[in-house]
């Protein structure tokens, strides 16, 4: 396990960004039961951690995506993470909403992309990768080229994994499911017991039932 994935999954579990509940399952906005949950917009609220995940963010994209020539954040959890990155890097910052606005311009990307630009998009959590990946599209759409997507966590759900796969997307993350739960488990926070429950959970996460 990489040393990055093991000290953010235990700098998330310090500032209670991650929660995990495997006997009082939480309820996503999909509807979904879930005895895990993630909320990466707390490292905004620790000065020393949100330029922790700033600069380790800008390292990797440098590092993965040398050529890049603007960053793109997802609306809206990703929004001030991605900015960060792109003042850190000198680069040109967009957001891409979920959908256009509803007046004004109508826009659906905020921001200046010109054609043929070399995009990495910032997200701050990979759940099934559907609202990520529709950024994508709109990047994509106007006439500019996905070069990756670096993101804090990923819970590694099969779905996502294929579908990024799909989209010819290349996805690098600070951290992921199987470094939380290992550094959880490290810390005591949850029990050996647990763990074959969150892994049931994760293999079938839409029909899964406490």
């Amino acid at each position: 396990m990489k040393t990055l994935e093991k000290i953010f999954a235990a700098k998330l579990l310090n500032i209670k960004a991650i929660k995990l509940q495997p006997n009082n399952p939480f309820t996503w906005a999909s509807g979904w039961k879930s005895p895990f949950y993630c909320d990466n917009r707390k490292t905004l609220s620790y000065p020393e951690l949100r330029s922790f995940v700033k600069l380790e963010t800008a390292r990797i994209v440098l590092e993965r995506f040398p050529e890049v020539d603007a960053i793109a954040g997802v609306a809206t959890g990703a929004i001030p993470q991605g900015a960060l990155v792109a003042d850190a890097l000198g680069k040109p910052f967009v957001y891409v909403r979920s959908k256009p606005k509803d007046h004004g311009l109508e826009n659906l990307i905020e921001g200046e992309l010109r054609p043929g630009m070399k995009v990495v998009v910032i997200e701050d959590l990979i759940s099934t990768g559907g609202s990520s990946l529709k950024a994508v599209e709109a990047i994509r759409n106007n006439g500019c080229d996905v070069i990756g997507m670096v993101a804090a966590y990923t819970y590694g759900f099969a779905e996502a994994e294929r579908a990024f796969r799909e989209a010819k997307v290349t996805l690098v993350t600070l951290t992921n499911y199987e470094a939380v739960v290992a550094e959880a488990l490290r810390i005591g926070y949850i029990a050996e017991t647990d763990i074959a429950l969150l892994n049931e959970w994760r293999k079938d996460p839409a029909n899964w039932k406490k």
